[in-house]
């Protein structure tokens, strides 16, 4: 089975969750939009096409069929990939946590573009400086705090009872916030001593590894999710 991925090109953000899963398990899958450019995303969301109708990428095409949200795609690949544990239960707690992760993102989103995302950044700076400078006070701590206690009470290296696309996921949240916030992360690196070498263990798997080194994986940048602006830095 042959997984085609929608997301817009040259873009760090949400679609590149579903990317880090496909790429750590050596699924078969193509970047659509990389190969034919983004003009192949819009008759998806003008519902020019069959079955589910997305509101927005990234979405997942297998067969007929469309799969579109972060979370939603990584709960449908995650058994595929062997990378969700068997059992309900178990499979529904790695989509709680993947769908905690997806409020953090929004959140990440917020700092930078607190008013309105159709406005440039040069447009509600003040405001976003003040939501940066809550986020770094609040709401990151207490999210990173969290998942810091899943890996805790699991067995300290994994968010489940073995490696996951909540993992793979956690890596890509260590990895952009530490590109969007180095200062307020290094200042929070020692209360979060499992996330960090998560992290680490994650990016030398082997084919995770390969991914990283190759073209494939988009460097942050200004167009995406994870943005790094000094003046949203924490300096407290």
């Amino acid at each position: 089975m042959r997984y085609q991925l929608y997301y817009w090109t040259g873009i760090q953000g949400r679609g590149e969750f579903i990317r880090l899963a496909l790429e750590d398990a050596g699924a078969d899958y193509v970047d659509v939009a990389r190969e034919k450019g983004d003009g192949v995303i819009m008759p998806f969301l003008q519902g020019e096409h069959p079955g589910a109708l997305p509101f927005a990428p990234p979405f997942l095409k297998v067969g007929r069929t469309v799969i579109a949200q972060t979370a939603a795609i990584l709960f449908y690949l995650g058994p595929k990939l062997k990378l969700a544990p068997a059992g309900a239960a178990a499979q529904h707690y790695a989509n709680q946590l993947q769908l905690t992760i997806a409020d953090l993102v929004t959140e990440v989103h917020d700092t930078h573009h607190p008013i309105a995302s159709g406005l440039y950044y040069k447009d509600q700076r003040a405001e976003a400086k003040r939501r940066a400078d809550d986020f770094h006070e609040n709401r990151l701590p207490k999210f990173l705090g969290y998942f810091e206690d899943v890996l805790a009470r699991g067995n300290g290296r994994q968010a489940l009872a073995a490696h996951s696309y909540v993992d793979l996921s956690l890596f890509q949240i260590m990895s952009g916030l530490h590109y969007a916030f180095p200062h307020a992360m290094r200042k929070l690196r020692r209360k979060l001593p499992h996330l960090h070498s998560l992290a680490e263990r994650v990016a030398e798997r082997p084919k995770m590894a390969l991914y990283l080194a190759s073209p494939r994986r988009v460097a942050f940048n200004e167009d995406g999710i994870f943005r790094h602006y000094a003046e949203l830095d924490s300096t407290r």
